[in-house]
């Protein structure tokens, strides 16, 4: 595999198939018929530059988790909207002083 001959879209694919795809580098480069040598230096030179966007999928996958949580939080909170809310005084308004509580 002289890396003259080959275009930088194949070297990408090769480095596809390791990384994304998770063959073994050794039986990628028996399919194409070179070392894993030059597998391994392909990868090193595009993982570098996909660095980027790895640190921004980590990113996206850290704000959707965010949003789940308060997006789960947020229909809590509605759900709590809906029952009508405990005012201190109602309790005490039922039970005079010397009755029995109906609770």
């Amino acid at each position: 595999m002289s890396s003259s001959k080959l275009s930088d879209e194949f070297k990408r694919d090769a480095v596809a198939q390791i990384t994304e795809r998770g063959y073994p580098v050794r039986e990628v480069s028996e399919c194409l018929g070179g070392s894993a040598y030059s597998l391994y230096a392909w990868k090193k030179k595009f993982a570098k530059a996909s660095s980027g966007e790895a640190e921004k999928d980590a990113e996206i996958r850290r704000l959707k988790k965010e949003l789940a949580r308060v997006s789960e939080e947020r229909d809590i909170l509605k759900k709590g909207e809906a029952c009508p809310p405990l005012v201190r005084g109602q309790c005490r308004a039922r039970i005079s002083p010397g009755m029995q509580s109906e609770w």
